[in-house]
């Protein structure tokens, strides 16, 4: 008797490699996928934004990426002690208010200079719930801990999320033609919407993505979702909070991620990168003793040897850390 149920899953291999530029928009579960992507030396730029949730605050980010508008003063605003942006995720917050713009906006430019050579483009949704802030009706993408008088809550429906997104889809279909379009729904779960609510909130992105699925060819959807909910069927895939999937469950759904999209070419360069990652993590006890030395100069010649093997993937941070290290010895 079979215990489990297995997710069928697109394989395209080669639909994600070495050589493409790839952007991740969205919610948490997006930056564990772009980390996971970081760690075997894809080329990554991972939400610029910080985390975001809605499909309609991911939008509003892609427009100022596309435009490379910059923040103004204005655009934060001041509570004890903290400055924010509504249009970002708290990490971006701090005390130095031209720090944080400059932050913000240095983000932004990269993401912008970046964005005519992006191959693949990875949105992950992580809620269909708004929050509009009453003083000028705009919806935020992180209310950043104000009264909840400030807002007004809604749930977006599917017209209102593929009205939106057709536009956007169009604008890279015309500007980006060598790009594809990668969607996902967070597993994710968001019980602060309580579980019927979280669950209408889910079947909403969805059905907004099989839309836009159904209306443009450059649309793909990886089911993330489904893999948790019906394959990982059980709390011990999901960290202690019961709500966000286990670290177990995130190499599980990366792992069939990569046996869906990835060459043979990229997961052989990604196992020998991932060993070359762990030896530069290694910080002996002794870094005087001689055998570390020989040790970091073995590296070296792994990563020398990776360049030549792969010219077109940047390890410059990497030589000049270990030759740094290698010289204080």
């Amino acid at each position: 008797m079979n215990f489990r149920t297995v997710i069928d899953f697109p394989r395209h291999p080669g639909y994600m490699d070495h050589r493409q530029h790839i952007l991740l928009l969205g919610s948490c579960f997006v930056e564990n996928i772009g980390k996971w992507l970081q760690q075997r030396k894809f080329d990554v730029d991972i939400n610029p934004f910080g985390t975001l949730y809605n499909p309609l605050s991911i939008a509003q980010s892609w427009a100022r990426i596309v435009d490379g508008t910059p923040l103004s003063p204005n655009d934060l605003f001041c509570d004890h002690g903290l400055w924010h942006s509504y249009y970002h995720h708290s990490r971006f917050s701090g005390s130095d208010p031209e720090r944080v713009l400059s932050t913000m906006n240095q983000r932004i430019a990269t993401a912008h200079n970046r964005l005519p050579e992006t191959n693949r483009i990875v949105f992950t949704w992580g809620s269909a719930f708004v929050y509009r802030l009453k003083t000028t009706g705009e919806i935020v993408a992180n209310c950043h801990k104000q009264p909840a008088t400030h807002f007004t809550r809604e749930l977006l429906t599917v017209d209102e999320i593929v009205a939106q997104w057709r536009g956007i889809v169009q604008q890279i279909e015309k500007q980006l033609p060598q790009c594809r379009l990668l969607f996902t729904v967070s597993p994710i779960r968001h019980l602060s919407d309580g579980a019927h609510g979280n669950q209408i909130s889910k079947a909403t992105l969805l059905l907004a993505i099989e839309q836009l699925q159904r209306e443009f060819e450059i649309c793909d959807y990886f089911p993330s979702y489904e893999i948790m909910m019906d394959d990982l069927r059980d709390y011990r895939f999901y960290d202690t909070d019961m709500a966000h999937p286990s670290t177990a469950a995130i190499t599980y759904i990366s792992e069939i991620l990569t046996e869906a999209y990835l060459s043979d070419e990229s997961r052989q360069i990604a196992s020998q990168w991932l060993k070359i990652a762990t030896a530069l993590a290694h910080r002996p006890l002794n870094p005087q003793q001689t055998e570390y030395a020989v040790f970091l100069k073995n590296t070296l010649q792994k990563i020398m040897q990776f360049q030549q093997a792969y010219p077109y993937i940047n390890v410059s941070d990497e030589i000049d850390e270990l030759t740094t290290r290698i010289n204080q010895l």
